[in-house]
């Protein structure tokens, strides 16, 4: 009796008329797999940052071992996400063409981290070393993961950058969208609610700290009543500080070497060396009462 129960189920979440079922899609092939993806990305950070992640040396693996597993497993994803999303003439051979070149990207991607790691140090009094930074800022993961989906987005490989991004926001709060375009020495400092939207693009040295929004103010529509992406984030520029809670909307600049004050709400551009405040609150006391 269980078992036709169980059946008739089955039946019906595999039929394909039931209106809202095309939400879901049902593929006939092989989908990226996002356990494979977070192994895939152990690896590479066992390799940006060598000795600190992984086993390493204790199952003997090699730097080179370590490259050739980062290239079988990328080049499986990269593939599955090509045929999820596009009908390839030869899917193959363009996953084999993309995987060799993130892993010549590896160097670039290494360079930018270690400046992220420095620009984090630098930045907290609270951190001893580099070494500390590395092991325990959720800063490091997010940024790794970031710009290792930023290189793959930039090729144009669909899903994977979204999926990798996903999972350090799962793990970290700091939600950073692949596309956004970061430069060079970024700190974000706790974390913790951080969300840098799809158009976002931010110079060099830019700190944030926990609970920023770097966001859309609104959207534009088209005919049939779906948001349109075009550019909709904030531009800020190099120097600038932005401190906890703070929300910055729409496509507006921050000027370079400004300064955004904790709980600031900015939908207006500012110039560059602008300060930015909170302004102080005015109470009315009654019988002792605030109201």
């Amino acid at each position: 009796m269980i078992t036709s129960f169980l059946e008739k189920i089955e039946k019906t979440l595999s039929q394909n008329d039931i209106p809202e079922y095309e939400f879901i899609h049902q593929p006939n092939h092989p989908l990226p797999n996002v356990d494979c993806i977070k192994k895939l990305m152990n690896l590479i950070k066992s390799i940006i940052f060598p000795g600190f992640f992984g086993n390493g040396d204790a199952n003997g693996n090699t730097a080179i071992d370590n490259l050739k597993n980062v290239y079988v497993l990328l080049n499986e994803q990269i593939y599955k996400g090509l045929c999820f999303s596009y009908e390839y003439g030869s899917p193959q051979k363009t996953a084999d063409e993309f995987t060799l070149s993130f892993i010549e990207n590896l160097p670039k991607i290494k360079r930018l981290l270690a400046t992220d790691v420095k620009a984090v140090h630098d930045c907290d009094p609270a951190a001893k070393s580099y070494s500390e930074v590395i092991f325990c800022y959720p800063a490091v993961q997010a940024m790794l993961h970031y710009r290792v989906a930023h290189e793959l987005l930039l090729m144009q490989i669909p899903l994977l950058p979204r999926i990798i991004t996903e999972t350090a926001h799962f793990a970290t709060g700091i939600d950073i969208h692949p596309a956004a375009q970061i430069g060079e020495y970024f700190s974000i400092d706790h974390g913790t609610g951080v969300v840098i939207g799809e158009t976002c693009i931010i110079g060099n040295n830019v700190r944030l700290y926990q609970g920023v929004t770097l966001g859309a103010k609104g959207f534009v529509f088209d005919s049939d009543g779906l948001p349109i992406n075009q550019p909709r984030h904030p531009i800020i520029e190099d120097n600038v500080i932005i401190y906890s809670n703070s929300t910055i909307l729409g496509r507006i600049t921050i000027g370079h070497d400004s300064i955004i004050g904790g709980n600031v709400w900015q939908v207006n551009s500012v110039p560059p060396y602008s300060r930015i405040i909170q302004k102080k609150a005015s109470a009315i006391f009654t019988d002792g009462l605030g109201i």
